[in-house]
């Protein structure tokens, strides 16, 4: 049983790892993405974002803020540098869960607040920025996805410590 609860522990861990890995580099390449967007939904780089509606409206808009930035401000993307960043050093804490979970449950929690967190600020700063409320469901979505993972890892890891009789932290 402790070995079928380790061997689930870990491979939630290292999915969940290899996810904020995926995520975090995704944030590097965000104009090379967006141009790859625009040729899957027929959008030209070069027309106004006026002329599409909907989802295709919002990624030419988007291609032609990228754009125009990375242009005139190339230094903005550094922003997103660190966002890529904080994505891989999450997922380098997840390591300590791969490894000894019990020990490390701490982080499992550390991750569903971050988890819960991306909802107040997709909701907030969505607003304030103006980003669509379809995105800001699709942002949340990677909240709600997280956090459902490190829920059922939580629970495995609670039920290793009753079988194993390793009680890291008593509170």
């Amino acid at each position: 049983m402790e070995r079928r609860l380790l061997k689930n522990i870990r491979g939630l861990s290292l999915f969940f790892i290899i996810s904020l890995v995926i995520s975090g580099l995704t944030a590097f390449p965000l104009t090379w993405e967006l141009d790859i967007l625009c040729k899957i939904f027929s959008i030209s780089p070069t027309a106004s974002p006026d002329t599409y509606g909907g989802l295709q409206h919002w990624i030419a808009y988007v291609n032609q803020g990228l754009s125009e930035t990375s242009i005139k401000f190339p230094f903005l993307a550094y922003g997103t540098d660190w966002l890529a960043f904080s994505h891989l050093i999450i997922a380098f804490a997840f390591i300590g869960v791969y490894l000894k979970p019990i020990r490390n449950i701490w982080i499992v929690y550390f991750g569903m607040v971050v988890c819960v967190g991306i909802f107040p600020l997709a909701f907030i700063c969505g607003y304030v920025r103006g980003i669509p409320f379809y995105w800001q469901l699709i942002d949340c979505s990677f909240g709600l996805f997280g956090l459902m993972v490190l829920l059922i890892l939580h629970k495995h890891i609670k039920k290793l410590e009753i079988f194993s009789g390793k009680q890291e932290y008593k509170y």
